[in-house]
């Protein structure tokens, strides 16, 4: 999911898979924050809902196909260079995933694929930074897993 200096923010999603304790997370292939684990995601193409882009990339990086039960969490990243030019602009809706399907394997956007203790990677500096705060906010309770927000789409008529 590139947006190096973009022109508008970019819409990312991220997969939330739980298994008891453990989320699962992939080692990314490209920046930004390559061979740092994060949850499994990217970008939302032009025509494509929420709900289906976390769908179709979960499977591509992982392999495994689940159902989407609704967004969790929405967060931001805005970082600027030393001019204040904006480097990146990510707006990343984390969308939780159920009824899994499918033999976990790393695709090539991913180095690995495994499920982990988010209590022990919370707080590792081998997480990507926004994937450190959401599992903060998930080990604090602040995501609210009982009761995701499901996304509709409309089509205006003209």
């Amino acid at each position: 999911m590139r947006g190096l200096y973009p022109s508008q923010p970019v819409v990312g999603v991220g997969s939330l898979v739980l298994r008891g304790q453990e989320v699962l997370m992939v080692r990314r292939a490209a920046p930004p924050e390559a061979g740092r684990w994060a949850l499994p995601g990217g970008k939302v193409e032009l025509g494509e809902g929420v709900l289906e882009a976390a769908e179709r990339e979960l499977e591509e990086e992982t392999g495994l196909l689940c159902r989407p039960l609704g967004v969790v969490n929405v967060d931001q990243i805005i970082s600027r260079d030393e001019a204040g030019t904006v480097k990146y602009h990510y707006i990343l809706i984390t969308v939780l995933m159920g009824d899994c399907r499918g033999t976990l394997r790393p695709s090539s956007d991913a180095l690995e694929a495994a499920f982990l203790d988010a209590r022990v990677y919370a707080a590792s500096p081998e997480v990507a930074e926004s994937t450190r705060r959401f599992l903060q906010k998930l080990l604090n309770g602040e995501v609210p897993l009982g009761r995701p927000i499901m996304v509709e789409t409309s089509s205006p008529r003209e």
